[in-house]
């Protein structure tokens, strides 16, 4: 069974489907905007998506780029919490 898992990719599935979870709990619980969701939670899910294409075997490209793809918007999310940090806070 976890041959199969891994195998046939499913297994990035899963944690795909936590990320969802994940996500669709903090915009609702936590009430983050959708572009904190994104900036959190995207990174992670291109990583993921190209540990799929590893483990179906697809070609090395569909690997490469999902992880490319996940350090712009990780260095994005990083900025925008920086920024966010170094605002000052307005008393009443």
């Amino acid at each position: 069974m976890m041959a199969w898992l891994f195998a046939s990719g499913h297994a990035a599935d899963v944690i795909l489907a936590v990320l969802c979870a994940e996500g669709m709990w903090l915009r609702w619980q936590r009430a983050w905007g959708w572009g904190a969701v994104l900036g959190l939670l995207g990174p992670a899910a291109l990583i993921v998506l190209g540990l799929r294409a590893a483990l179906t075997g697809a070609a090395w490209w569909w690997i490469a780029l999902p992880l490319a793809a996940s350090l712009p918007l990780h260095l994005m999310d990083l900025r925008s919490r920086m920024a966010a940090r170094r605002q000052p806070e307005v008393s009443p």
